[in-house]
């Protein structure tokens, strides 16, 4: 985390406020996680540099840069497209040729490049959508926060023989996931 400067990925307005651990608004209604959740989160992938992750939530690409780092290659979806893009050119900027950015729908994931090794949802469904659980390797392990907005718990779940297996939960609080008509998952 310390390769990858969190001021960089925060609005003007935020820059003051980049190391405080806490979330911060990025526009769009989304917010950049708090640096202790991204560090949990990243921890608990027990990620490989041979690895393939998949990213839910893109944002401002913080949470990205910090997996380019570890993994051998970066898939992000955001559903909000000017997240998207500035994303993309802040990374192309500071040189991360294996992250690779589409606008679309998390819930369905990205099957034309599963299956992931790693899974990480940085927005809250109320329920584990069945496409990631399809797209993550067996042996893969993901990190989803599920709930609705005032209760929801931080799970982690390994692939194993098909199933998906809880190991942990921590309470927190995500941005809901959306559709692209705007509506909960």
């Amino acid at each position: 985390m310390k390769k990858v400067g969190r001021h960089l990925f925060v609005p003007e307005y935020e820059k003051n406020y980049a190391y405080k651990d806490s979330p911060l608004a990025i526009g769009e209604g989304q917010t950049i996680s708090q640096p202790y959740i991204v560090a949990l989160m990243t921890e608990m992938l027990e990620l490989k540099s041979t690895e393939k992750v998949l990213e839910i939530g893109t944002g401002s690409g913080y949470q990205s840069a910090i997996l380019a780092e570890i993994v051998d290659s970066v898939f992000t979806i955001e559903i909000k497209e000017s997240l998207a893009n500035k994303a993309s050119k802040l990374h192309k900027r500071l040189g991360y040729n294996n992250i690779y950015i589409k606008v679309g729908d998390g819930y369905k994931g990205w099957p034309e490049h599963a299956p992931f090794d790693g899974i990480i949802v940085t927005c809250a469904p109320t329920h584990v959508p069945q496409p990631l659980i399809e797209q993550l390797a067996e042996g893969g392990r993901m990190v989803i926060p599920v709930g609705k907005e005032d209760n929801q718990e931080l799970f982690l779940f390994k692939k194993t023989n098909g199933k998906l297996e809880k190991i942990k939960t921590v309470p927190v609080k995500f941005v809901p996931m959306i559709n692209p008509e705007g509506k909960l998952y």
